[in-house]
């Protein structure tokens, strides 16, 4: 009786001992988890905080975003171009930018190069965009010949010249036509509302934030506009010095 007793009493503490090893296993498999999971969520955090100062100091550089050739014109429309154009032709050399990061030479007219779209919503088919603001063959004919005799001799002479002044000059032209809009650009855009004006553009430069092409630099359109504002402001502040 009394061997069976301690039979009974060793099998009991050997499963105590098991259960105890077992409950310090499992307490030891959460707690790995728990700073498996802290870690991991460290490192996203750590990463994510690179990428966003990354994302702060890519326009802390004023070459990152390229002066207009035009010189003259309302600060405003001016820094609304230059974010349109940064969305859309992010490039150090914007005005003769094709569709798909190549470049062209002739600036007498418009390339009129309809190159492949490789993805989104028209993938298979062809784009003429070209130069800063990445206008096709068919927008560009009708708007120079719109604004062509509003804005420069030059563009009399050559209709179809597509010079870096030219393309400054029509996109300009273009924008500031309250009647081509239902609003006054640069109006709305005094009064802070970009947002509105972004939405107001988007069904021509579709990667404004309201169309269907989105890209990298979409998220951050208020803050490279915002600095190339506050560009074109110090400009006018100088230039008022004179």
């Amino acid at each position: 009786m009394q061997k069976i007793r301690q039979k009974i009493g060793i099998s009991k503490y050997f499963l105590n001992l098991n259960k105890s090893v077992s409950y310090s296993k499992s307490k030891q498999f959460k707690l790995k988890v728990i700073f498996g999971g802290l870690f991991i969520l460290v490192l996203l955090i750590t990463i994510w905080s690179g990428f966003d100062k990354q994302k702060t100091s890519q326009f802390k550089n004023t070459n990152s975003i390229p002066p207009l050739v035009m010189t003259d014109g309302n600060p405003y429309i001016r820094a609304l171009m230059r974010t349109i154009s940064t969305s859309e032709a992010k490039d150090t050399n914007p005005y003769t930018l094709l569709y798909g990061g190549k470049h062209f030479a002739d600036l007498s007219r418009h390339p009129n190069q309809c190159i492949t779209i490789v993805s989104g919503p028209h993938q298979g088919e062809c784009s003429t965009a070209a130069g800063r603001y990445q206008i096709l063959t068919s927008t560009w004919q009708e708007k120079v010949k719109q604004y062509h005799s509003k804005r420069s001799k030059s563009l009399t002479e050559n209709s179809d010249n597509f010079d870096p002044q030219s393309q400054d000059e029509v996109v300009y032209a273009w924008l500031i036509d309250r009647h081509v809009w239902g609003a006054d650009i640069a109006d709305l855009l005094k009064q802070g509302k970009l947002n509105r004006v972004l939405q107001l553009l988007s069904g021509t430069w579709t990667s404004l934030g309201y169309g269907t092409e989105n890209n990298s630099i979409t998220p951050m359109l208020s803050r490279v506009y915002q600095q190339a504002l506050s560009e074109e402001l110090d400009r006018v502040n100088r230039s008022s010095h004179y």
